[in-house]
């Protein structure tokens, strides 16, 4: 079975970075919203794990070498 895709043009815009729309609605927006955005793009562009979701806990044993 073939599904076929199109895009609907009549729907679809395009907008600039500069866009006074959108600086408003991120201006007006509280810091935790924006930090929440900020967060749910990392976690797209870069993968959410669980797992690696607290700090990592490394210890390091060095040798003191002879003075």
């Amino acid at each position: 079975m073939k599904l076929e895709q199109s895009l609907n043009r009549n729907s679809f815009s395009v907008g600039t970075l500069d866009d006074d729309d959108r600086r408003r609605f991120w201006r007006a927006s509280t810091p935790e919203a924006r930090l929440a955005a900020l967060e749910f793009l990392r976690q797209v562009m870069y993968g959410y794990d669980p797992v690696a979701d607290r700090l990592q806990k490394v210890l390091v044993v060095a040798q003191l070498g002879a003075r």
